[in-house]
């Protein structure tokens, strides 16, 4: 019989490989992805000006904290 810590690890292997992917997909510049059967067509330029204003927030607050 399998172990409560097998399927803890088996449930956050899981967990990570899919905010692993989702985090690639995001930051691929593609306008538009087919896969399965499921075609996602993207704003891609409307992302790249969210990402220009968050960014250099961002990097604001790491050097606050140096």
């Amino acid at each position: 019989m399998l172990s409560e810590i097998f399927w803890t690890f088996l449930v956050t292997s899981i967990l990570g490989c899919m905010l692993a992917t989702t985090r690639m997909l995001y930051k691929s510049k593609c306008r538009s992805v087919e896969c399965c059967g499921l075609k996602i067509i993207r704003d891609v330029e409307g992302e790249e000006k969210i990402d220009e204003r968050i960014i250099p927030s961002l990097e604001k607050r790491d050097e606050d904290l140096i």
